[in-house]
């Protein structure tokens, strides 16, 4: 969404419900090559309207799909940012009761509590993410070093 809008800053108004349609096309694909192939089409179609949209697309591609390369139960759950944005938003909350901080220990350990509490709680209650999907990512082609529990010498 956010990446969306950047992009559609780079075009006129006018042209902002077919950069995006394009632009969403790429998303809707199943995998990361062709999610690939496709943003970089929009990328060379939009080039001779747009350079600076065309740039911007070929420069943040590998950012913007990177979530593409987990699989696909997990992708609904990483493509969004609201549960990060939820757990700022609780630490702010807290912080704000506090009020006034008497060193940067204090705030370091306040922080610290809500991160464990929210790491505790998805650990206990919630399965964010299935296990089994991430015991793809360990399997899957070129994660080879990742099964070696040997550790590498530096």
């Amino acid at each position: 969404m956010h990446w969306t809008r950047n992009a559609l800053a780079y075009v006129p108004k006018g042209q902002h419900t077919m950069v995006a349609a394009a632009l969403r096309q790429a998303f809707q694909q199943p995998d990361h090559a062709t999610a690939r192939t496709a943003l970089l089409h929009v990328a060379e179609m939009m080039r001779a309207r747009g350079p600076k949209l065309a740039d911007f697309i070929i420069d943040s591609e590998a950012d913007v799909l990177a979530y593409m390369t987990f699989p696909s139960q997990h992708r609904t759950k990483l493509h969004s940012t609201n549960p990060l944005e939820r757990l700022n938003k609780e630490v702010k909350r807290r912080a704000d009761i506090v009020g006034i901080f008497p060193n940067e220990d204090s705030i370091v350990r306040l922080i610290g509590a809500v991160l464990l509490e929210a790491n505790d709680d998805w650990q206990l209650q919630h399965r964010y993410m299935q296990i089994e999907g991430m015991a793809e990512l360990n399997t899957g082609p070129g994660n080879d070093h990742l099964l070696d529990a040997t550790p590498q010498a530096a």
